[in-house]
């Protein structure tokens, strides 16, 4: 089970890495458009294997860095490829000897990498560097003396590096090992084996892996805020207007807001009590009914795993599960809708899924157009929730709000507001606890998302062995 735990990084190294490329857009005859000399005829990026930057998804490439070098290829309609490379170490190298115009690369903007040479785009996110350990790993430390002394691990060239010389000014007895060819995912993992006892890694590659191993705790930030930013080519250097020019339109627009969402919007919300059950459980529990899910998945054209998710949010896949308000089953029906569902007995697994199942189809298809990608099953998923009654109301009042209603994003912040009088008042369906549904949502995202490292990514969702 250990090992079925520690999916993430392996999982996604394992996926084909051959490089991304995007082709030029074409003209109406079918030739390619002339390009302008301001910009390359193909944009090379370069970039790391990692959850928070690349990596090869469910069916083609995801990860923050790469949306956002598709959408600043998109906006300046120019063709873009990605190089992947090991390391920090050789994302810099290959921007030291030109090999790619832009290194996107989750890299922290500091002053000694400036002083090295290299030219820094815009601020595009916000991390804080961690100490991060094992909460039963020996005695938790809480400032920077509690470091002594202990195995501390950190990949070579990091800003971290950079963080602990200046920390070993004043704190010269600190020690650390700088290792190369080895991922902070990697280290995490390394450290939830108790191999070491603490590493230091940004915060926002913490709330992800957490959900992996949730044994592993925050100790104390060992930086103040930093800003990550692409490296741009010395020789290419007038690109960094041009990429202000995208982030502006992009963060007026809301198009950065929902690539943040997409990655990192379930992560706020972590119970490691319930995190470590549920990991246990997906041995357990999960293979009783493994094969009903796939089964109604597919024939409502659904994700199995996302709706084996919803149903551990429902039930904590137990077939008699009872709520006080009297949904019951493995998807929780209330006895109106599992009659109009055709569903005879609710504590039925196979019934229950089923008619869970074709509920959420259902939803799904009521869910506007004007929503798109994953946003509609996240809007599905809270009609399911709080009824499709008052995710309309939702929309109506983000309107007059002047947020975007087909943003999920935005719509995070709406629902809570449906429990205050001062909104509802004038809605047609009235109060709701329009935070359920916004936790019921981040926790399924979270669910899905370690479900789908558990197992291998082929369609029959069989665990891939691991080596």
């Amino acid at each position: 089970m250990m090992r079925l735990l520690s999916i993430l990084f392996i999982v996604l190294l394992s996926a084909c890495q051959e490089p991304d490329t995007v082709k030029p857009p074409a003209s109406k005859d079918g030739s390619s458009e002339s390009w302008d000399p301001h910009f390359p005829t193909e944009l090379v990026v370069v970039t790391r294997n990692a959850p928070t930057t690349w990596y090869q998804g469910r069916e083609e490439a995801e990860g923050p860095e790469y949306d956002l070098v598709r959408s600043f290829a998109e906006f300046h309609g120019i063709p873009f490829r990605i190089e992947i490379v090991d390391s920090i170490g050789e994302v810099l190298q290959w921007m030291s000897e030109g090999k790619a115009h832009i290194a996107a690369a989750g890299l922290t903007d500091t002053e000694e990498r400036r002083e090295q040479g290299f030219v820094f785009g815009p601020e595009y996110y916000q991390v804080q560097q961690q100490v991060v350990c094992r909460r039963d790993h020996g005695k938790l430390p809480r400032k920077i003396e509690d470091l002594v002394g202990k195995n501390i691990q950190v990949i070579a060239d990091s800003s971290y590096v950079e963080r602990l010389n200046e920390l070993q000014q004043d704190h010269p007895e600190l020690q650390w090992q700088e290792v190369e060819d080895t991922s902070t995912e990697q280290l995490l993992e390394q450290l939830w084996q108790k191999q070491i006892d603490c590493i230091l890694a940004d915060s926002n590659i913490v709330s992800i892996n957490r959900r992996y191993f949730p044994e592993l705790l925050v100790a104390f930030p060992i930086s103040e805020q930093q800003s990550l930013a692409w490296v741009i080519n010395k020789d290419w250097q007038h690109l960094v207007g041009d990429i202000e020019k995208w982030l502006e339109q992009k963060r007026t627009s809301g198009e950065l807001a929902v690539i943040h969402e997409k990655y990192y919007g379930h992560v706020e919300l972590f119970d490691y009590v319930d995190m470590r059950q549920f990991i246990r459980r997906i041995n357990q529990r999960l293979p009783k009914y493994m094969d009903d899910f796939k089964r109604a998945a597919a024939e409502h054209e659904l994700d199995w795993i996302l709706l084996a998710a919803q149903s551990y949010q429902e039930s904590h896949w137990n077939p008699r599960a009872k709520s006080p308000t009297g949904v019951r089953g493995l998807m929780m029906l209330t006895l109106r809708t599992a009659k109009q569902l055709g569903v005879e007995s609710r504590l039925d697994p196979k019934q229950s899924i089923e008619g869970g199942a074709k509920y959420l189809a259902q939803l799904l298809k009521r869910v506007p157009e004007s929503v798109e990608g994953e946003d509609r099953i996240w809007f599905a998923l809270a009609a399911y929730n709080v009824g499709f009654g008052h995710l309309r109301d939702a929309r109506k009042l983000a309107v007059k709000l002047e947020k975007n209603p087909d943003f999920w994003v935005e719509m995070k912040d709406v629902l809570p507001l449906l429990s205050q009088k001062k909104y509802y008042k004038d809605l047609q369906f009235g109060y709701a606890r329009g935070s359920e549904p916004v936790r019921y949502v981040q926790r399924i995202r979270d669910y899905q998302q370690v479900l789908q490292q558990h197992f291998s990514n082929d369609a029959n969702g069989n665990a891939r062995p691991q080596g």
